[in-house]
């Protein structure tokens, strides 16, 4: 621990997600203690009164402030979490890169394929490091089944299916929050949980050459909130809004390799609670992974192709970040601990002065994606990502 040095971080926006981010550096020391790079909690900025306040007096952030600007011009501080709503990750991030602070930013960064583009054009040039709130590649269990997948143990992947559906917005009652406005909450469920299945369809899988996608909105006007909202609220008996952006995608995808796969995603999805994940099939086995079931593999092979068994498989400490948490095989992680995985790999990449982990760019490849949905639904066609 000696030879430990000190970053001072902020954090720019306190909703749940800036609770994660902090807690993810409060607890850095505790699973990797020979970490060359420690953080200290230096800023935190929210908008609305008091939230600031309360988490620098929880979490013991020296200073709090309302304004974010007060992080971009701390020369002090080295490294920022961004936190806000989607809308302003392009303007906060590409500030903190030209104040030469390094970023660990939420997806989808920002509303658009050009703005994340911005924002990762903006770090290349400034030389500063990136990471990206793609935390579903970090668990353990991904990243064996991306080695299952490269050892051809199932063969050549030929179909798979990646679905995110969660019912966080199915109440009739939800507030019509900034997430369900388009110049504030962009794409809706596409840049909220599609962007993850986009991200981890090209982390296993590889490339997407077309798609052609399908939208729809099922809760078209909800009621508007009277204050402030952290998280999903409920608002009653408020003036009623339009929803304005997407309840619901589904899109059919052909990838580069010749497998073709399947890319759902639902916020209204009521009886699914953060039911996320994929089933990959290949010419000789197939690979399973539930989010509700974070540390097992459902994993078929062999050589017999009909009638072949399925077996759970139980991740451990030689598979990813898992040693760092639990010792053996079948204790349970959870999600927090896959953004701890992702500050380690953050403070990992300032110090070898290389990306370590999901970056900016992966951010721009996955907004690609959904702007290709987008114009899919608009088109009717089959649309190239990026083209």
């Amino acid at each position: 621990m000696s030879s430990t040095k000190n970053i001072r971080v902020g954090v720019a926006g306190f909703g749940w997600m800036g609770r994660v981010h902090t807690q993810a550096y409060a607890r850095l020391r505790h699973h990797y203690p020979d970490l060359a790079l420690a953080p200290t909690l230096a800023s935190v900025a929210d908008e609305v009164p008091g939230r600031a306040e309360q988490a620098a007096a929880q979490f013991g952030f020296e200073n709090a402030t309302t304004d974010w600007r007060d992080i971009e011009s701390d020369s002090s501080i080295g490294a920022v979490s961004i936190t806000a709503p989607n809308f302003l990750h392009r303007s906060i991030g590409t500030a903190m890169i030209e104040a030469g602070k390094h970023i660990w930013i939420e997806k989808p960064v920002g509303l658009s394929a050009e703005d994340a583009r911005a924002v990762a054009l903006a770090a290349d040039k400034a030389g500063v490091q990136t990471a990206v709130g793609f935390n579903y590649r970090n668990a353990p269990a991904v990243e064996q089944a991306k080695v299952i997948i490269e050892s051809g143990d199932i063969g050549a992947v030929t179909h798979a299916r990646f679905r995110f559906f969660s019912d966080y917005a199915a109440h009739p009652d939800g507030a019509l929050s900034w997430r369900f406005e388009r110049a504030r909450g962009g794409n809706g469920v596409l840049g909220d949980l599609a962007s993850h299945g986009a991200d981890l369809l090209w982390y296993l899988l590889g490339d997407i050459d077309s798609l052609v996608a399908d939208t729809a909105v099922f809760v078209p006007e909800r009621a508007k909130p009277t204050g402030a909202t952290s998280g999903h609220a409920l608002a009653t008996g408020g003036e009623l809004g339009p929803v304005e952006n997407e309840d619901f995608v589904s899109s059919q995808i052909r990838l580069a390799s010749g497998a073709r796969a399947t890319l759902e995603a639902s916020r209204v999805a009521v009886g699914e609670q953060n039911a996320y994940g994929f089933e990959i099939h290949g010419t000789k086995g197939a690979v399973f992974w539930d989010f509700r079931r974070l540390g097992e593999l459902v994993l078929s092979v062999g050589d017999r192709y009909q009638d072949q068994p399925v077996s759970t498989v139980f991740v451990g400490p030689q598979q990813g970040e898992y040693g760092a948490f639990q010792p053996g095989s079948a204790s349970a992680m959870g999600y927090d601990d896959l953004k701890v995985i992702e500050a380690k790999r953050f403070l990992q990449s300032i110090t070898d002065g290389k990306p370590v982990g999901a970056t900016v760019w992966d951010a721009v490849r996955s907004a690609e994606v959904l702007d290709a949905m987008t114009e899919s639904v608009s088109s009717g066609r089959w649309v190239t990502p990026g083209a």
